[in-house]
């Protein structure tokens, strides 16, 4: 099959399970590159956000990927997931955003793989600023909120990036678009509890996120009232509140049960080899294992917030 040909039937398998995507020229990596460069060098973004979370991109070639022309990115919809944490006679039903949750991305990677390995073709891993990318290419628009859109499953998404020797056929390659509804809407800047979305610029003030703090291996600042959070990891805030994700707001998907003896062993910080085998597979199975440091405290604030 020529290129274009594999491109379609690539646009074909993901729409069939209810995904998108798109593939655009290898070039763009340095546009990627210079525009969180350009972005840091601006002051867009804190010193601390740039370095922790915009500074461990890859946007050179490995040597074993030395025939890599595209970038394919992909959308796929996810839910909300409910975790329940039973401490003393109660049971503490916690949420976890959509993006966490990596349910998707070996689904993906089976399909496009399966595909493009019949053609004589390969898909190579990849560490992007998936965000960008997926606005960039046309994929999703953005929010207010800095949250990208998909077309029909809102913010409720996961966006996966790969590399692969396919040549694009086409080069999708544009400005970010904000969501039409957005230039009329403050929703999300009325509820955000840290007022890190603002009507002054396009980029949120990441530094101000409480997404940004919850996910940090470090003491909360002082400047953050603890009942400001309300998921396990991340925060909804801005989402719940938008139109766009109006039809979404129930779709949950209830997971793990932790027992009074596993949500205690997690509380008092027990290192992960200590732990009984059972949290370690129900953490596993909601992807926050390896954000166990982080756990002890975003679970007991929002135990003691209930409580």
């Amino acid at each position: 099959m020529s290129a274009l040909q594999i491109t379609r039937q690539i646009r074909s398998s993901l729409t069939q399970k209810g995904y998108t995507g798109r593939i655009v020229p290898i070039n763009h990596l340095a546009d990627l590159e210079n525009e969180i460069n350009e972005g840091h060098n601006q002051g867009l973004f804190d010193d601390t956000f740039y370095e922790e979370r915009l500074n461990y991109f890859v946007f050179r070639i490995s040597e074993g990927s030395p025939h890599v022309k595209s970038i394919i990115i992909t959308s796929a919809p996810q839910t909300q997931k409910k975790v329940t944490f039973n401490k003393e006679g109660k049971a503490y039903h916690l949420v976890i955003p959509p993006t966490y949750s990596l349910d998707t991305d070996k689904k993906v990677e089976n399909m496009l793989s399966k595909i493009l390995d019949q053609e004589g073709y390969r898909l190579y891993p990849a560490l992007l600023p998936v965000k960008i990318l997926a606005a960039r290419s046309g994929l999703v628009k953005y929010g207010r909120n800095n949250v990208t859109y998909a077309e029909t499953a809102g913010s409720f998404h996961r966006l996966k990036a790969f590399l692969s020797d396919l040549p694009a056929v086409e080069d999708t390659w544009l400005e970010p678009q904000l969501m039409e509804p957005c230039h009329q809407c403050v929703a999300c800047i009325k509820k955000c509890p840290t007022g890190a979305i603002t009507p002054d610029r396009f980029l949120i003030r990441a530094e101000q996120c409480l997404t940004f703090h919850n996910e940090r291996n470090a003491d909360f600042p002082d400047w953050i009232n603890p009942a400001w959070h309300n998921c396990l990891i991340g925060c909804m805030e801005c989402q719940l509140c938008c139109p766009a994700n109006r039809e979404l707001l129930d779709w949950y998907e209830q997971t793990a049960q932790f027992t009074d003896e596993e949500t205690e062993s997690i509380l008092r910080g027990i290192p992960c080899n200590q732990l009984p085998q059972t949290a370690i597979g129900k953490l596993e199975s909601i992807y926050l294992l390896d954000d166990l440091e982080l756990i002890p405290r975003n679970l007991s604030v929002l135990l003691s917030q209930h409580q």
